[in-house]
């Protein structure tokens, strides 16, 4: 998995901890009971729906955690966009030792394809406007740079990472400084040396916004009509990011009013898991 992506995530404590989870005290009784300890196991991990692929490389880390000798031929990236039916993998090692890190490696694999899957439809949906996707932090807690990864992978760029990495000043921001422009002001005092985005929802605070320094503008649930004033207003003077409530059905339109940027919170938020299999070969 590209480090640029997850820089600073210790990935082996991520498989070390979500094994501990799933193993408990006793570990996979089942496949101790059932399974001789030097029996050997080929299997096929295969997609079962036309999807973007995302954690493939994190998938083998569970293998190879319980297994070391473990055999694994990947013959599709992460990113690539594949049919159902598709083999994603094929593994060959110990028969205990991959059957109990199955479901581990298909959890995160099947959560992680199916936000890069939603993200690869929404940004299709917008192919040729020039507008471009962005996530948000609307992400399960402590699984943030793993799904932002994943947005990545289906071709959308990721938004703030984390609340120290840029200033976004929103409407409850606003109201407790007095307005747009205190706030916007009181920022730049800060000396942060960071970006300031202002969100607005209304057309008569863009130009005080912008007046006051802000580097770029959030259009908050505005309609298109709306969006399409508001970046003549703008006049390109600062990139423009539309957000809330964006649908799959609507994301088209927003895109073709000229902003910079949509955000999507539900790519992360409400993609469903991908239909992955893994089966005896």
């Amino acid at each position: 998995m590209s480090q640029s992506f997850l820089s600073g995530v210790d990935l082996d404590a991520f498989v070390r901890q979500t094994l501990a989870e799933d193993l408990g005290e006793g570990g996979d009784v089942t496949s101790a009971a059932t399974i001789p300890a030097e029996a050997r196991l080929e299997a096929v991990m295969a997609s079962r729906d036309d999807v973007t692929v995302a954690g493939l490389p994190l998938a083998a880390m569970f293998f190879r955690a319980l297994d070391p000798e473990v055999h694994i031929q990947q013959p599709v990236e992460d990113g690539a966009q594949v049919a159902a039916g598709t083999t994603l993998m094929r593994l060959f090692g110990n028969a205990r030792a991959l059957l109990t890190a199955e479901r581990s490696a298909l959890n995160t694999i099947q959560h992680l394809t199916g936000i890069a899957t939603m993200t690869r439809a929404y940004v299709d949906a917008i192919a040729g406007t020039g507008c471009i996707l962005l996530d948000t932090r609307k992400t399960i807690p402590r699984l943030r740079a793993l799904e932002k990864y994943a947005t990545r992978m289906g071709g959308a760029e990721n938004h703030r990472m984390r609340l120290d990495d840029g200033v976004l000043i929103k409407d409850n921001h606003i109201a407790v400084a007095g307005g747009v422009a205190e706030a916007v002001r009181r920022a730049k005092a800060a000396g942060l040396s960071l970006p300031i985005q202002v969100e607005v929802d209304r057309l008569d605070q863009i130009e005080p916004a912008l007046v006051a320094g802000a580097d770029r503008l959030l259009l908050d649930n505005m309609t298109p009509d709306l969006l399409r004033a508001a970046v003549e207003l703008v006049r390109g003077r600062v990139p423009t990011e539309a957000s809330g409530g964006v649908r799959l059905d609507t994301i088209r339109a927003i895109a073709g009013t000229g902003v910079t940027y949509v955000s999507v919170g539900r790519i992360t938020q409400s993609a469903p898991a991908a239909d992955i299999g893994f089966d005896y070969a």
